[in-house]
């Protein structure tokens, strides 16, 4: 095993984190976009994403029905949380 034990539950921990964040700013970006304000950079979604907050960029798409028309949006949230998912159950061997 690559990684055990504590090292695989700091990860998950930075993983909800960073997922949690990401959702909440699709959240907070939709709610800026109906008021017509200031809104977030479309590079900060990616780079919450790549980071490790992918799932919960998407899981803010779908739940605030925001950004769900670009397609580097409904394509490139899934890849990368197919390969996201690949990295953790590698190194983790979750099975």
């Amino acid at each position: 095993m690559l990684m055990e034990g504590i090292y695989c539950k700091i990860l998950l921990i930075y993983l909800l984190l960073l997922n949690i964040s990401n959702f909440m700013l699709f959240g907070w970006d939709k709610q800026r976009a109906r008021r017509g304000e200031w809104r977030s950079r479309e590079s900060s979604f990616f780079l919450l994403a790549l980071l490790g907050g992918s799932l919960g960029g998407w899981l803010g798409m779908r739940v605030f029905h925001h950004k769900t028309r670009h397609l580097k949006f409904r394509w490139g949230f899934p890849l990368i949380i197919l390969l996201q998912l690949c990295l953790v159950f590698y190194f983790c061997k979750i099975s």
